[in-house]
């Protein structure tokens, strides 16, 4: 099984609410286990922001693939 999240283990009392029921969780989901903690830039916020930045002026006409004015 693979599980990945973006938030570290001290941060998932926010997801649910008691420490026992986290304390919990994560005691099963790393019991045997191997944790791989990768602290790079996420690939996908990279992604979200170069789309972000590249968004055209609104009154600018951008023509479609297909030729349409949009």
């Amino acid at each position: 099984m693979l599980l990945t999240s973006n938030l570290p283990f001290s941060k998932w009392e926010g997801i649910f609410k008691d420490p026992m029921t986290t304390a919990a969780a994560i005691d099963r989901l790393v019991h045997h286990c191997v944790i791989l903690e990768l602290n790079i830039p996420s690939y996908r916020m990279e992604q979200a922001k170069k789309n972000r930045d590249s968004i055209t002026d609104p009154g600018e006409v951008v023509k479609s693939r297909c030729g349409a004015v949009v």
